[in-house]
C-alpha cells in the first residue's frame, strides 16, 4: 500500500511504498533531501514528522545520536500513514541526471601502504555530472555495490578519481591492487548531498580521517577552480605520517590561499613528527579551532570519528547543528574465507 508524503510549507507531495524509505521515495520523485550514507549512521537525513506515523524499515532504529527528539532518520523509516515531513532542506533534482557508466582503469597508484588512488576514464564523449563532495556506487559481480567519493573536481568530467583503502577481505578493495590499466568497472553516480553551501561567507573547517580526504579534495579543488575565497582549515588525521598520502595537493592549496588556508596533520600513533599534531582529529580540532560559532564544518571518515567530531563541535565548541555536515564511510561486508581464497 502506498502512502502520500507532503513537505510542510510547500506544494510538494509524492508517494511512498510500504517497503520503501522516505528518503528513497523522495529521491525517486525528483526531490533531494539532505543525505549521505543511507545506512542510518551519518544523521544527515534527520528531519521532522509534522503529521502522521512512521516505523523502521525491517525493524531498524529510526533515530541515532545526531537526531533531536523531534527528528527521525528518513533513510531508515517508512510511513505507516500519510505523512507531512519537515526536512531541514530540500531541492528539486532531475532523476535522469544520475548516469551509469562503464569506466576503464587509467591509472592505479599506491599512495600509502594501505591506500590506492584509482583513476578511471569514461567512454569517449561521455561526461559525468556531479557536485564536489558527492559519491558513486560501484557494482560488483555478485550484484552488491560499494560507495566511493569522487576525489576529482566536477570540471574533470571525463574522469573519476577514487581513494580506496585496502580492507582485509574487502570484496572490492582487496582486489584493487590487482587492477590493471584497461580493466572495466561499472559505476553509477552521483549520490549524496554533502556539498559546499553556495554563497555562504562562513569560515570552513574540514576534518578528514584517512581516505575521508577524497571528498574534501574534490571540494577544495572545485573552490580553487571557481576562485572562492573563504577562510579554510583542513585537519587530516591518520595513524602515522605515511597516512597523509597526498601532501602535494595540500601544498597546492597552501600556494593558492597563502593567507587563508591552514593545514593540520593529526597523527594518532606517531609522536615527534615535525609540524604535526600528536593525537586524534577531534583533539586537534579542539586545540586549533576552539570557537566554531558561525563556522561550517565538514567531517568525512569513519562513523566513530565523525561522531566524536560532531559531539565536540556542537556540544562544546559552539557550532550550530545545522552547520555540521558529515560524510560517513561505512564499510561493505567483507568476503568470507572461501570467497577470499577464490578471489
Amino acid at each position: 500500500m502506498n502512502h502520500r508524503i507532503a513537505i510542510a510549507g510547500s506544494d510538494i507531495a509524492f508517494d511512498c511504498a510500504e517497503d520503501q524509505s522516505v528518503l528513497d521515495a523522495a529521491l525517486r520523485a525528483g526531490i533531494e533531501l539532505p543525505y549521505s550514507c543511507r545506512k542510518g549512521v551519518c544523521g544527515n537525513c534527520a528531519g521532522g514528522i509534522a503529521q502522521g506515523e512512521v516505523e523502521g524499515l525491517g525493524g531498524a532504529a529510526i533515530r541515532n545520536e545526531s537526531c533531536t527528539p523531534e527528528q527521525v532518520l528518513y533513510c531508515m523509516c517508512t510511513p505507516r500513514t500519510d505523512l507531512q515531513i519537515r526536512p531541514v532542506g530540500w531541492q528539486r533534482i532531475d532523476p535522469g541526471a544520475r548516469g551509469r557508466f562503464t569506466a576503464r582503469v587509467f591509472r592505479n597508484q599506491l599512495a600509502a601502504p594501505d591506500v590506492s588512488v584509482l583513476q578511471l576514464r569514461l567512454p569517449a564523449g561521455q561526461r559525468a555530472k556531479f557536485h564536489a563532495g558527492q559519491y558513486l556506487q560501484l557494482a560488483l559481480e555478485d550484484g552488491s555495490t560499494r560507495c566511493y567519493s569522487m576525489a576529482n573536481a566536477p570540471h574533470e568530467s571525463d574522469a573519476l578519481t577514487l581513494h580506496v583503502r585496502h580492507v582485509p577481505g574487502g570484496a572490492f578493495s582487496a582486489r584493487v591492487p590487482l587492477l590493471q590499466q584497461g580493466d572495466l568497472l561499472e559505476v553509477e553516480l552521483p549520490f549524496g548531498a554533502v556539498t559546499l553551501e553556495p554563497g555562504s561567507p562562513k569560515p570552513l573547517v574540514f576534518v578528514a580521517g584517512g581516505t575521508g580526504f577524497a571528498p574534501i579534495q574534490s571540494i577544495l579543488d572545485d573552490m580553487a577552480k571557481r576562485r572562492i575565497e573563504r577562510p579554510i582549515t583542513l585537519i587530516w588525521g591518520a595513524r602515522r605520517a605515511e597516512g597523509i598520502y597526498l601532501r602535494s595537493a595540500v601544498a597546492k592549496w597552501q600556494r593558492r590561499w597563502p593567507d587563508s588556508f591552514r593545514f593540520v596533520a593529526a597523527l594518532s600513533e606517531e609522536d615527534g613528527v615535525e609540524e604535526a599534531f600528536a593525537g586524534r582529529v577531534d583533539e586537534a580540532l579542539h586545540t586549533h579551532c576552539p570557537d566554531l560559532a558561525d563556522h561550517t564544518v565538514y567531517a568525512c571518515g569513519s562513523p566513530g570519528m565523525v561522531q566524536a567530531v560532531r559531539e565536540l563541535a556542537v556540544q562544546r565548541l559552539g557550532l550550530a547543528a545545522a552547520d555540521f555536515h558529515a560524510d560517513v564511510f561505512v564499510e561493505g561486508p567483507a568476503l568470507s574465507a572461501a570467497e577470499s581464497a577464490a578471489a
